[in-house]
């Protein structure tokens, strides 16, 4: 019989992050943890209010649920989503915390790292970026020169703001990767691509709001950069939906609902030619360790949560100037750190 425990943190982050849709001084995260015997698997959901996630509506849900998840005998944790999917209808960021705890238990279950358990090897790991909030240009640049890095996400969600990134291309050659949240107009969109372009931009994710699906059809075909979906990629039914206006998709674990349908969605992708990031919702290391051992599959990763925040919960994960490496421990390797939870618990 499995052992469920969850517990909420308040983790804030190194500076005020700002994107298009708000600041935020700190994250909300809910872990859950599965237990079977000495063992414990470990999945984490980031709050995040413009989707309406709150950890006090996880938790609800999962106390409703608990003596079901309990008596469930994890044998496949591809069974284990399904058996999740239909307990919770709608419960993606929940979901996805439970589902990477069931395939961190099932890995340390079969003592094989989760990377060797999925059939991967460590090799072609892309690097990760290391994400610049808005801000004044003076703060964007102390924030990129006080964190080096081999490439690095701007947030952007307004015309004027190409001239922030003019200020931060004379500060490094190094290249950038533009996110605009679906802050644009097509004709900002327009006009905005090809100047990007020359300021050393590799990709832009979200540049239109996800409803405009005939637009960004339009702006694929003009466009000089890559184009990658995030809003627009929500889900499974999301992926064939992109294929006309998008050149990949960012994967998001707590939107999709885990591992379990990131995998399909990434072999999907595949099928219609698109290329795949699999991105952060400022997860600590246990959430991002998730994204970590899936990168072999991966063209992109935007996996530096436990880069922005101040505090983390957890070990396990190990950055290189843009390398994220996994250690070889069984499942996803991490260790929670017992203090953390010792402290909320009393």
């Amino acid at each position: 019989m499995l052992h469920l425990e969850h517990f909420h943190f308040d983790l804030a982050f190194e500076y005020p992050f700002t994107t298009y849709k708000g600041t935020k001084t700190e994250q909300p995260l809910f872990v859950v943890s599965l237990g079977l015997g000495p063992l414990k698997g470990y999945g984490e959901a980031p709050a995040i209010a413009y989707y309406d996630v709150s950890v006090a509506g996880m938790q609800a849900k999962l106390e409703e649920k608990r003596r079901m998840i309990e008596r469930y005998a994890l044998t496949d944790p591809h069974r284990f989503w399904h058996f999740l999917h239909h307990l919770l209808p709608g419960e993606h960021f929940l979901i996805a915390a439970l589902d990477i705890a069931g395939w961190d238990l099932f890995a340390q279950l079969r003592r094989q790292p989760l990377y060797h358990l999925l059939g991967l090897k460590w090799e072609n790991v892309p690097l990760t970026d290391y994400t610049i909030g808005m801000g004044t240009a003076e703060e964007m640049v102390m924030k990129m020169k006080e964190h080096p890095w081999p490439t690095y996400k701007i947030k952007m969600g307004r015309t004027g703001d190409i001239d922030l990134l003019r200020a931060l291309r004379e500060n490094t050659d190094t290249p950038f990767r533009v996110d605009a949240n679906e802050g644009w107009t097509f004709e900002d969109a327009k006009k905005l691509l090809p100047e990007l372009q020359l300021l050393g931009v590799s990709l832009v994710e979200q540049p239109l709001n996800r409803t405009e699906a005939e637009a960004m059809k339009e702006l694929k075909q003009i466009s000089p950069l890559p184009l990658y979906a995030d809003e627009s990629c929500q889900g499974e039914g999301d992926v064939s939906k992109c294929a006309e206006g998008f050149h990949g998709i960012n994967i998001k674990l707590t939107k999709c609902g885990g591992i379990t349908p990131a995998t399909r969605m990434i072999k999907e992708a595949r099928q219609l030619g698109l290329k795949v990031m699999i991105g952060s919702m400022n997860e600590s290391t246990i959430g991002s360790a998730a994204i970590a051992h899936l990168s072999p599959l991966l063209d992109e990763m935007d996996a530096d949560g436990p880069l922005l925040l101040k505090e983390d919960i957890a070990e396990g994960l190990t950055y290189e100037n843009g390398k994220i490496l996994v250690n070889n421990r069984p499942g996803l390797g991490i260790r929670f750190w017992r203090e953390k939870k010792d402290k909320l618990a009393g």
